[in-house]
């Protein structure tokens, strides 16, 4: 499947060879490696999929054994390796505000803001019978998405609106955000997390009839490359009756509405 223009079989970058470092000698970055491609071209490719924003699949991916170990020793790893790059970097690990930061990141990454990666962690809506036979589109909007970019481990921060027709059974409305936070608890892009939201509701909801818009600003936009503070990324998924036009104009409108304040 293809995603953004990423074909799913998207060949991986080869690691180019370091050259030797003997007497003092440091490698050549356009030398090139065994495949033939230099460094500098390896690090012009992994730039320009960066930018270019690309999912591979609507599956995240994953590793067949990244749950062969408990969160725990997740943590203790990460610590360490976090400890390693600070150092690199040439921070001071003894300096007080500096040496618990490994220890922080590493419960950070794996008990907040990357736990949707575990599906143990996945919300487990509840349904329910749609006595009062409401058949019109209901609307969540303005649900804080919060992810970060798989390409630059930095935030994407923004608003999700979902919709749904019910096919007979209605879901607490508080369950359309836990899935949202959900999918959004993983290294992403926005197109991936539109999709998944998208066809997680369509099942648990058992209809197509679903939607999800998300309207966000990407830290990897704003804070490095073109350092653009304004724009925005939208994305959308309509399904059953909002592939419709007149369904979906009446979507949009509800969205361009101003929110209710409190």
């Amino acid at each position: 499947m293809k995603l953004n223009g990423t074909s799913s079989n998207t060949p991986s970058i080869s690691q180019p060879t370091t050259g030797s470092h003997q007497n003092g000698h440091t490698p050549d970055s356009h030398q090139a490696d065994s495949t033939g491609v230099s460094a500098w071209e390896t690090d012009e490719l992994v730039d320009e999929i960066g930018d270019a924003h690309g999912a591979s699949s609507i599956d995240t991916p994953m590793r067949p054994d990244a749950f062969a170990i408990d969160d725990d020793l997740k943590i203790d790893l990460i610590e360490e390796h976090f400890r390693e790059i600070m150092g690199i970097l040439g921070l001071d690990l003894t300096d007080d505000s500096l040496k618990g930061s490994p220890r922080r990141v590493a419960k950070m990454y794996v008990n907040e803001i990357f736990s949707g990666l575990n599906p143990a962690n996945k919300p487990k809506p509840t349904l329910f019978d749609n006595k009062f036979r409401y058949n019109e589109m209901l609307v969540e909007k303005d649900i804080t998405v919060q992810t970060y970019c798989e390409h630059h481990f930095v935030p994407i921060i923004g608003k999700a609106h979902v919709a749904y027709i019910s096919s007979g059974k209605v879901i607490g409305l508080s369950k359309l955000n836990r899935v949202v936070e959900y999918f959004s608890k993983r290294p992403q892009v926005q197109e991936r997390l539109t999709v998944q939201i998208a066809e997680e509701l369509k099942r648990v909801l058992e209809t197509e009839d679903v939607a999800v818009i998300i309207d966000a600003k990407h830290l990897c936009v704003s804070t490095r490359g073109v350092h653009d503070i304004n724009s925005s990324t939208i994305t959308a998924s309509y399904g059953g009756k909002f592939s419709e036009e007149a369904t979906r104009q009446e979507l949009l409108r509800y969205v361009a509405q101003p929110s209710v304040t409190i």
